[in-house]
């Protein structure tokens, strides 16, 4: 029995920082059982095995995760595809941030951080490839 959902790629769902944790160990191996996912997070996070199983509830109930039965384990696996995920929400912070202007975000964070030779060199060679 396998359950996944309606969409592989819901990566406009609201995802808070506690479940974003659960969903970076299943993007680094899956499937994996709930006590595998505790074992990960313990060694990370100061939290109850209980907290845990309420995270994998809610990423289930978001359809963020999916899982299949395996005799009396279920196994976990994430629904939400990783890169299209950062990209959203790269993209929705500089829309709220920046009122949708990637040039006043990279001005921001240039004139903040010092850049190196080598991250000035490979922003040159991004808005090159750009252009094309």
């Amino acid at each position: 029995m396998k359950s996944t959902g309606n969409n592989s790629n819901k990566a406009s769902l609201q995802i808070s920082d506690s479940e974003k944790l659960v969903l970076d160990v299943l993007w680094q191996q899956s499937p994996l059982t709930a006590k595998a996912i505790i074992t990960r997070l313990q060694g990370e996070q100061d939290w109850q095995d209980k907290t845990i199983k309420t995270l994998i509830n809610r990423l289930l109930k978001k359809q963020a995760i999916g899982f299949e039965k395996d005799g009396r384990e279920y196994l976990y696996f994430p629904i939400v595809d990783q890169q299209i995920y950062v990209e959203e929400q790269a993209d929705n912070f500089v829309k709220r941030m920046f009122k949708g202007s990637l040039s006043s975000f990279v001005a921001a964070f240039a004139k903040k951080e010092k850049l190196t030779r080598d991250e000035i060199k490979e922003l040159k060679k991004i808005l090159r490839e750009i252009e094309k």
